[in-house]
Parts: C-alpha cells; structure tokens; sequence
C-alpha cells in the first residue's frame, strides 16, 4: 500500500485527546492535566468546540456520544438528540405551505440536547465542577479566539442575508457591521454572559452533583428556556422556503427533555465488535457495511485498487438504501435492525453486489414491512435528482452548517467518542437574550405520514451524527468518528477497514485516500440523490479512477486532500495510547504524553 503520511500517530501512557479545531483539542488535554478523567475532558473540550467553531456546531445543538467507564467495565450510548415540539405536526407545517422542512430557520428546529448531553456526562461519568469545564469555553467567548478562515468565510457570505433577514445574527456575527476577518480575535459577550449565569447557578448549590442538576435547570427549565420561548412566539423569519415562518419550540418542550443513556448497537466483524448508537442515528449503516463485507476477502484487495473502491462504495449504497426505508427512533417505530444485522440478511444483500456500478436504490425486503417499503420508495422516486455534497464539503460551499467531533482516552482506560452538532450559525437567527441559535436537524422528518421519519411530536428524528467504539478481542481498543453528514460511515467504514487489514499505524489509515458514495437520497435539505455518484481524491490514482468509471460509478474527482475529516484514539492492552488527525483542512489536532 502507498503511504500518504504526513506525520506520525500521536502516542502517550497518561492521556490521549483528538478533535476537530486545536484550540479545543489543547483544552482537552489540559482538563487531564488537572487530574480530570476522558469525560471531564470531552465536557471542556465541547463547549469550546462551540466557540470556535461556530458554524460546525452550537449550545442548542445536538449530541451522540459512545463511551466506555473504566469503573463500571460498560460500554454505552448518551443520546442527546432531542426530539420534536409538540407543536410540530404535520398538519401545522403542511398548513404553513410547506412541502419540505426547510434546512433553517424555526420551523427547521427539534428540542436542543446537547446541553443537557454534556451534563448527563459529567454528572455520571465526569469528576469537575461545572465552573471548570466550561471555563475555557468562557474565556474564548468573552476574550476572543483566532478565527478560522471557513468561519470568516462562511459569515462573509451570509452577510446580506443577515443584514436582511436575520438582524440579531449580523449583530452577532458581524459586530458594527464589519465582517470578521480571519485569524483575527472574535469575541462572543452574550454567550460568555449565558454561560456565566448557568455557572452561578451551578455554583450556588451545595454539591457537584446538585451544581450539575441547577445548571441543567437553568437551560431547560430556567432564564435560557424562558428566553427561547419569547423568541419562538414573537420573530417571524424568513428560512429556505423563501418565506417568512415562526418557531413552534416552547418553554414546554424544553422542561420536559432529558438526555438519556441507553445501550449501543452492536455487530462483529472478525475479531472486532463495534459500538454505534441506535437507528434513529445512522450509525447501524457502518454495522451492516461490515456484516456484508465480513463474507468478502477484502485483505486480499489493494485498498486504492478499484475492487477495494468499488465493493465499498456498492456495500454501502445497500446499507444507506437501507436506512432509508427502516431507520427511525425505535421509541416511537418499529426498526428491524436484528433482522439487518443478522448474517442471512447480509447474504442476500453481499449477493446483489455485481461488477458495475447500480444505479438503482436497492432497500433489502424485511418480512411484515413490506407495505412501509414500497410508501418510502414511491416518496424517494418523487425527489429530485443532483449532485450531492454534504456541509462537510467546504469547499464547495461556506453555507451550509455541519459537525465536529471528538475523542478522547485517559490513563485509567476511559473513552469518548462524540460527535456533536446542529446549532450552527447558519440554522437560523442569533436568540439575542443568550448569543446563541438554534438547531436545524428537524429538516430530516418527511411531511409523510407514517413512516420511520415522518415528523411527529416527541420523535427524534433520524441523524447523521454517528461516532464510533470498537473492541478487539472483546476489549476496548478504538474511539473514531468525524463530521460529514451522509459520508460520516462511509468514511469510517473506509478508514476501519484499511486499520484492521492493512494499516496498524492510526495516521497513515487517516491519511490514505479518502472516497464516498453520492447515490442515495441526503438527509440535507433539498434531499437530492446522484445515482452512481462517487467522490475520490485524486491520489488513487489515474488507473483506478478509469476502472470504476469503466465500472459505470460516475466519478467526481476531487483534490489530493479534500475529503473527510477522520479522527481516531487507541488504547492498547499495555496502556499505550495512540492518536491521530485528519490534515484535511488543516485544524483538526491529537495531542497526548
């Protein structure tokens, strides 16, 4: 195999923490240098990943985690993505003229759960205060942070749109009415200002763990959710409709939502087992990519030859075709996913895998949901058709929001794998009372009635973040995940493959080419699917480029290093600690000793 490293994994005995921007990676190590555990860390490293990269992610956004406790030898999900408002029926949207949930604006938004995600962590699984993780996040909010070219960017361009439609985010974001610069200091006083009031009154109680309880208070049933309230009732904004909509998100909703913990989905893969949330996330795609792969000789593949490009790139358009029409929140649907992960299931799917490309969507048929197979595709073959490129992909577009995502292992042998998202500065307008926006994830529901995704009150809706924990040899060894949208599998997938059959070293497995499929429909706002569609740096190589196009994938070629945006921690059975990060838009860091 061609080695594209550009520097070696990271290694340490103490602590290990990777993240997408370096401010927040830097932030993470230090909350173990202060004697706090992976779950203090990941807390601090969060919320600064909140501030410094405020179009990737935001405080009313939305939280998956996988993590693994030392202490209770558990491996576990905290789900903090929130569900719908009681107010967002299908009717009430199909009132307002909708067809389509626009992706932003109020009407776009669910119950924000990242907040309360990060809490639930802390208070079961952390060891600080809540004063200390999120001091820094404070401290860059109030004093000013450096900030990315792509924030700068992003803002620029939203400029007008701002200016004309949302006032209170071009108060925010371009302060007397000048754009920010990059590298330049951006400072963010009303959300330093928020989160001082919920340190107050985490600090008033009288233990951490009431601290903890008062601070969750203070968000959801206090000054922040009172604040939402006003906002939703009385602004009236203009979203990706073209029109003008208000919010149906209520002091209400926010009062009765609490993250939760509950246990992964699981699948093996040779001597592997793999932790991913739940389908009302698409991580369970990864799961089935490997029971279909399981069958293959993918070892004897070159893993930048076209056999190796091609096999995944039609495994995983099974496994999306899949999510399509199966996925949901289990609470509130029936989702088969033992009868998709079991090994006869992927037989039949490893079957249809042939020596072209196909061009057709190709959901397996589960038994008894027969009916809910054929309304999905009938509403899938009513959406358009287009290129596909998901917010990960900047540089094909700076206003589209996306993700951010985080690991982290300690010495004790704790881990995080997070991937928190939504609230971007593009979802929609600034709150002004709190400095922050809402999120935008409600865009994945159909206005459809009766399906796994259809909108509906108190449903989660079925997201795209999806980190990673693997075992080796049933013990817990790998945290990985990155941003992407619908690519966030694909890319894992991808990057898992090549570790556990070609690559040991975590930073050269990053490094190597990356590619993903276009074919199916996005989860994104305007929900367009390419069929056949691929993307792929060009480092594979002319001669494998030419193959899959022989093979009918209709290629899109992009730049040596402009997909994906992996990172990955290690622990092995010797407590050495192992991390690495994508150089792919040069700001995502490991770091460890």
């Amino acid at each position: 195999m061609a080695q594209f490293t550009t520097r070696p994994e990271i290694a340490g005995t103490f602590g290990v923490v990777t993240s997408t921007h370096w401010i927040a990676t830097a932030v993470g190590m230090s909350m173990l240098e202060k004697g706090g555990n992976a779950f203090d860390a990941a807390v601090a490293t969060g919320f600064v990943l909140q501030i410094v990269e405020p179009h990737l992610n935001g405080p009313a956004g939305d939280l998956p985690a996988i993590i693994h406790s030392a202490a209770t030898g558990k491996t576990q999900v905290i789900c903090a993505q929130g569900p719908a408002p009681a107010g967002a029926t299908i009717e009430h949207y199909r009132a307002e003229g909708l067809d389509l949930i626009p992706g932003n604006g109020l009407l776009a938004t669910v119950i924000p759960g990242a907040f309360d995600g990060w809490m639930l962590m802390l208070r079961d699984h952390g060891t600080m205060s809540v004063a200390e993780v999120l001091a820094p996040a404070i401290h860059y909010a109030r004093a000013g942070h450096p900030m990315l070219p792509r924030v700068a960017d992003s803002i620029t361009g939203l400029a007008e749109f701002f200016a004309a439609e949302w006032p209170t985010s071009h108060a925010t974001w371009l302060p007397g009415g000048q754009a920010p610069q990059a590298h330049a200091l951006f400072k963010n006083p009303v959300l330093a200002d928020t989160y001082d009031r919920i340190v107050q009154a985490a600090e008033a109680a009288p233990t951490r763990e009431a601290g903890i309880e008062a601070a969750r208070d203070a968000f959801y049933r206090g000054f922040v959710a009172e604040a939402i309230d006003r906002f939703c009732k009385t602004t009236e904004v203009m979203d990706g409709s073209g029109r003008k909509h208000r919010g149906v998100l209520t002091a209400e909703d926010m009062a009765g939502y609490s993250a939760t913990t509950e246990e992964p989905t699981w699948a093996s893969y040779h001597d592997w087992t793999i932790a991913k949330t739940g389908p009302w996330g698409q991580g369970p795609v990864l799961l089935q990519g490997l029971k279909i792969l399981e069958g293959l000789d993918i070892a004897a593949m070159d893993p930048n030859g076209p056999d190796f490009v091609h096999t995944v790139i039609e495994t995983m358009k099974l496994s999306y075709a899949d999510r399509e029409v199966y996925y949901g929140d289990p609470d509130r649907h029936e989702v088969p996913m033992q009868a998709l992960l079991s090994d006869a299931y992927a037989a039949e799917r490893r079957a249809l895998i042939g020596d072209t490309a196909s061009l057709e969507l190709r959901p397996g048929t589960v038994p008894g949901f027969e009916d809910q197979r054929a309304r999905t595709l009938a509403l899938l073959a009513g959406m358009g058709k287009g290129a596909v490129y998901e917010p990960t992909m900047a540089h094909l577009s700076e206003k589209r929001g996306d993700t951010v995502h985080i690991d982290v292992i300690d010495q004790w042998g704790n881990m995080v794998s997070t991937t928190p998202s939504g609230g971007w500065l593009q979802s929609s307008p600034i709150i002004p009372d709190l400095g922050f926006c809402l999120n935008s994830r409600a865009q994945m529901f159909w206005l459809e009635p009766g399906l796994p995704t259809s909108l509906e009150p108190g449903r989660r809706p079925r997201t795209t973040l999806t980190p990673s924990l693997a075992l080796r040899d049933g013990v817990p060894h790998l945290a990985f995940g990155t941003p992407g949208g619908d690519q966030q599998d694909q890319w894992q997938l991808v990057f898992f493959l090549r570790h556990v059959h070609f690559e040991p070293n975590l930073q050269a497995a990053i490094d190597a080419p990356l590619f993903h499929s276009t074919h199916f429909p996005a989860s994104f706002h305007p929900r367009t699917a390419a069929p056949g569609g691929m993307l792929i740096e060009d480092r594979v190589g002319k001669a494998t480029i030419a193959e899959l196009r022989r093979r009918g994938h209709d290629v899109t070629v992009t730049g040596p290093w402009d997909i994906g945006r992996l990172t990955a921690a290690s622990r092995d059975a010797d407590g050495l600690l192992r991390a690495a990060a994508t150089p792919r838009l040069m700001q995502a860091y490991a770091v460890g000793r």
